[in-house]
């Protein structure tokens, strides 16, 4: 195999409670990528469809998590990349992340899977160092593993694959606003109050167990963070108000989507998440931001080769 086209799916991270270690992927939102083998050494960029992306390799997402594997693995071949970008830059959903993974998923495939998902996950990372100034695996693990994923460490890098309990749903709505992620964990606190770091984590320990027993009642009552969205919320138009009526909709907990500006939420079946849906949009309808929103199964194959 000389050539693939693979689908690389949107992400949502954090999911409420777990900052920078819990993600999970989506089915109905992604990037399609191209990647050929060549004669000429090295890594190639030729072509960008969608957004205003660099061409240069070294600052590209995409180029630097492939530079990272093929430094490593030296292959007697180069490789040309083709972008046809879906996931708007900035969106919360994992623009960078399907970006940085997709390029190395790619030639992990052409040159006969030399690496494994964690080791994927760790080449990514290198990416998507260059688009948040930091390493973290939370938006690059779902879509490399699928499903529900769980960052148990970065140094070693342990990836942790959880249950999608069937009846699963999430919605998204993505006000037409940019948030960096930079700028999103600029706002942080350095230090939290205790209290509210036990709260934190009971919460993260009760949603993994609630995966596992497929509990949508203590799915429910674990989707809440105390420590990240109090802070992040501000730079979100609406969002308390998109929370509420979510909830008021029935899903069971509505959340930022990794950094913003993305809300996501999720619900048991899909008739609920469409409720969820047009209780989302009716807050935006009534403001001067665009917005588009999106229904998707939980995605437990992730990213996946495409004709």
């Amino acid at each position: 195999m000389s050539e693939i086209k693979i689908f690389s799916p949107a992400t949502v991270a954090n999911v409420a409670c777990g900052f920078d270690v819990l993600g999970f992927c989506l089915d109905s939102i992604g990037d399609y990528m191209v990647l050929r083998k060549t004669s000429e050494r090295g890594i190639k960029i030729t072509k960008i469809d969608g957004f205003d992306l660099p061409y240069e390799t070294e600052k590209n997402v995409a180029g630097v998590s492939a530079l990272a594997l093929y430094n490593d693995l030296k292959p007697e071949c180069g490789f040309e990349i083709e972008i046809y970008k879906r996931i708007k830059p900035g969106s919360g959903i994992g623009s960078s992340a399907a970006s940085a993974s997709g390029s190395v998923y790619a030639m992990n495939e052409l040159l006969g899977r030399p690496y494994d998902r964690t080791q994927l996950t760790f080449f990514a990372m290198q990416g998507e160092v260059l688009a948040s100034q930091c390493e973290h695996a939370d938006n690059l693990a779902p879509g490399i593993f699928g499903g529900f994923t769980l960052v148990k460490s970065t140094e070693p890098l342990k990836i942790l694959s959880l249950p999608t309990p069937s009846d699963l749903f999430a919605t998204l709505i993505h006000p037409q606003i940019e948030i960096k992620t930079a700028d999103s964990r600029a706002v942080l606190p350095k230090d939290i109050p205790l209290e509210r770091a036990i709260t934190q984590w009971a919460n993260v320990g009760s949603l993994v167990h609630a995966l596992h027993t497929s509990d949508y009642q203590l799915l429910k009552e674990s989707l809440n963070d105390v420590v990240i969205e109090p802070h992040r919320k501000k730079l979100i138009p609406y969002f308390d108000d998109v929370k509420t009526n979510a909830i008021k909709a029935g899903a069971l907990g509505c959340a930022i989507s990794g950094s913003g500006p993305s809300i996501f939420a999720l619900s048991k079946g899909e008739e609920t998440a469409n409720m969820v849906e047009k209780a989302m949009q009716s807050v935006y309808s009534k403001s001067e931001i665009k917005f588009e929103t999106y229904v998707s199964k939980i995605n437990i194959e992730g990213i996946k080769t495409v004709k």
